[in-house]
Parts: C-alpha cells; sequence; structure tokens
C-alpha cells in the first residue's frame, strides 16, 4: 500500500511523474456540485491541490481567486512554474493540518482526496480533527468545506458531524465515478460505483441530496 500519509511518499511521486494527475473526479464530475455551493467571486482554498487540473478547470470556468496548498515543496514548484501566466492563482507549500492564514479567510475550503490521504497515516484521527479545526477557523462564517472522497458516510461523518466544535452542517452528495478511473483507490471502502461529497456548512441547515 503507498504511502499516502508521508511527505516523502509525494515528494517522490511528484519527482518521477510530474504529469497532471487527477484523483477520483475531474471538474467536469463535480462541476454542479460546485457551482451549487461556490459562487464565481468566491476566495477559495484549495487543500492538498496535489497536480491536479482541478483549479485550472475551475479557473477556466470563473472561479479566479484559488489559493492552492500542498505539503509536498517538489508539487507547489511545478504547479508555480506551470501556471505563472496566472497571477490570481497562489501557490503555498502548507500543511493541512497548520494553515498558516488568518482566522475567516475563505469562502469556501475544497479537498479531493486529502482527508482521505492523512486517514493513510499515522495518527490519522488526530490529524483529520487537526484539519478539520483549521478549516472552520480559517472559514468565513457562512463558508463550506467541500469534500471530495471515496470513504462511505457512515465512516466519514463520524469525523465531520462535531458541531459543538466545527459549527457546520454537513450534506452528503454523490457522483458517478468515471467510467475509466486511473486513481483508483484499491481498498475494500472503495467498492461502490460513487464518489462522496461532503458538504460542511457554517451557519446554514443539512439536508441530504
Amino acid at each position: 500500500m503507498a504511502q499516502y500519509g508521508k511527505t516523502n511518499y509525494w515528494d517522490e511521486r511528484y519527482t518521477k511523474d510530474p504529469e497532471p494527475f487527477d484523483w477520483y473526479q475531474r471538474y467536469s464530475g463535480v462541476r454542479d456540485l460546485i457551482n451549487q455551493y461556490v459562487k464565481r467571486e468566491d476566495v477559495i482554498l484549495m487543500s492538498g491541490c496535489g497536480n491536479s487540473r482541478l483549479t485550472e478547470d475551475m479557473f477556466e470556468d470563473g472561479y479566479t481567486s484559488i489559493t492552492n496548498i500542498d505539503v509536498s515543496r517538489v508539487c507547489i514548484d511545478q504547479m508555480l512554474e506551470r501556471y505563472r501566466d496566472k497571477p490570481t492563482l497562489q501557490w503555498q507549500q502548507m500543511n493541512a493540518c497548520s494553515l498558516d492564514f488568518p482566522d475567516e479567510t475563505f469562502d469556501v475550503v475544497i479537498d479531493k482526496g486529502t482527508m482521505d490521504s492523512i486517514l493513510c497515516g499515522e495518527g490519522s484521527t488526530a490529524n483529520v480533527a487537526k484539519m478539520c479545526g483549521e478549516v472552520s477557523r480559517v472559514l468565513k462564517p457562512t463558508g463550506c468545506f467541500f469534500i471530495i472522497s471515496y470513504g462511505v458516510p457512515d465512516n466519514r461523518l463520524n469525523y465531520l458531524e462535531k458541531e459543538d466544535i466545527y459549527s457546520w452542517n454537513v450534506t452528503v452528495h454523490t457522483v458517478p465515478k468515471p467510467t475509466v478511473s486511473a486513481a483508483a483507490v484499491p481498498t475494500s471502502e472503495d467498492s461502490s460505483g460513487v464518489h462522496y461529497v461532503y458538504v460542511c456548512t457554517k451557519g446554514g441547515s443539512a439536508e441530504e441530496g
């Protein structure tokens, strides 16, 4: 099993294979849900951006204020070079569990596979709690945390549904997996035909969708 929870795994991976790679879904697969929750003018944090095309595709669709962080310096340096012609896209090396941003900075935080990766590492429960706490801190009072995951609700909601701590309500959506997925994660938890989208919204009410 790959060491998804370790920084050196990602540095080595991006050094060996710098080509863009999207885990789980391309933007086209989640565009409708993103459009439902995210406004074009929102200030967005892409947490654990990797070398995905998600930021590029969102930028082309009118979302221009996106700050991208990743724990891998190799990855961030590659993305800085690739998108140097798009100055409204920011790229910073940063750990999602320890964000170097002021409180209430972002309207939206997007996570595509980052929580899943953290859950593959040591101290996973504590680290996911740190990540969620940091996301809650940097979100504006009506902001939302948009998570794309292979993890089933019976598992992931245990980490997310803590209103007394994070002051958000969680809505669960599903999106079909792409027909051909080079990003399949070989685990028993990933046996269904869908990915799950967890939308944690501050100052709102929960729905099932």
